[in-house]
């Protein structure tokens, strides 16, 4: 018989640790990364700056772009300014607008993309996918998975501690996200990849169940490792299936609808999840979601984003048309207000205060 079998996108090195970031040099070295040294660094004003006189002298061969933002025109001018250097690989060391701009750069000129996040924010340090501002909003580009991770945890856990409450509300996301999925292939026969869905899964119910927080060394490995993890699933799938549904709808219509008003992302996610789960009859896991990310610090209430109810009512409503074609328990239960606002009702007296 045959032997079948498939490649799985992901990263050559994963590296997580305290200190990671002191033997960057050495680690892409013995990866055959780049055994020559020759690295175009993409770097923040923030963060990444403050981190080069610390990581400059195991990188002398690297050149060091500052980026500006997280936009498109940004994404292209840092590619331009790295074309034709000759480089091993591209390193984006920072928050997650510049390594979205250093991974849109890399695969712009062909180079292999290193990241180096400073904080985990969200699951987009190792998926692939470049989110990055344009002219008409924000957009979602295809770009190749990360070559190399590499998460020094002494590094994200001096980071504000928001950053990482808003990585904990994006992997926990995933749980609600996967039940999205298993509906759409019960009721429209949409095909779920298997290993995509337990990667994801399995990520999203290590943070949620994991006693830690977020000062814990122990916590923030298995945040960074559940975050890895989820982007390599979005490779694993195609798409962002795995890690995305009515949570992340929520979270799009909040910054569609109020743009200049709208919290983290994995705030809004991490809410839109607990809710979601209320909504397809979950209210045990819904509650226990609730309690986690009220735990951590998060919110899950719209009140506690400075919303009001009225707008948490507006933004799920209009949710559903964020992602045309995605099947979720929203377009499933195809709610209108006051049906959400009599759930929401319930929701509240569920979780408790």
């Amino acid at each position: 018989m045959p032997v079948l079998t498939r490649l799985i996108p992901s990263p050559v090195v994963v590296d997580i640790r305290a200190g990671a970031l002191d033997d960057l040099g050495c680690v892409l070295a013995d990866e055959r990364i780049s055994h020559s040294g020759k690295l175009a660094v993409a770097v923040s004003g923030g963060s990444g700056a403050r981190l080069r006189e610390r990581v400059a002298p195991s990188l002398p061969g690297a050149d060091w772009f500052e980026v500006g933002g997280g936009t498109l025109d940004d994404a292209i001018k840092l590619a331009g300014a790295m074309k034709g250097g000759h480089y091993d690989a591209v390193v984006g060391l920072g928050g997650g607008k510049i390594i979205d701009c250093a991974k849109f750069a890399a695969a712009r000129i062909g180079l292999p993309l290193v990241a180096v996040p400073t904080n985990l924010a969200h699951d987009g340090l190792c998926s692939p996918v470049a989110t990055l501002d344009n002219d008409a909003g924000r957009g979602s580009y295809g770009v190749p998975n990360p070559i190399a991770v590499v998460i020094d945890l002494d590094v994200v856990r001096a980071a504000p501690a928001r950053f990482v409450r808003a990585g904990i509300g994006d992997a926990v996301s995933n749980v609600s996200a996967i039940a999205d999925w298993e509906l759409a292939k019960r009721v429209k026969g949409e095909k779920i990849d298997g290993l995509a869905a337990a990667m994801a899964r399995q990520a999203g119910e290590a943070v949620l169940r994991h006693p830690g927080g977020i000062g814990d060394n122990d916590f923030l490995q298995v945040l960074a490792e559940a975050l890895v993890l989820t982007g390599i699933a979005m490779s694993v799938s195609g798409d962002s299936r795995p890690a995305s549904g009515a949570c992340h709808e929520i979270n799009h219509a909040f910054d569609l609808l109020f743009p200049t008003r709208a919290a983290s992302h994995g705030e809004q996610c991490g809410l839109g999840a607990a809710f979601a789960m209320f909504l397809r009859g979950a209210h045990e896991e819904s509650a226990q979601m609730a309690e986690v990310l009220r735990r951590h610090g998060l919110p899950v209430l719209p009140e506690e984003i400075g919303f009001t109810p009225e707008e948490f009512f507006r933004a799920v409503e209009f949710a559903p048309q964020t992602r045309p074609g995605r099947y979720t328990i929203l377009e499933h239960l195809d709610l209108k207000t006051d049906q959400i606002k009599d759930l929401y009702a319930d929701y509240v007296k569920a979780i408790g205060s």
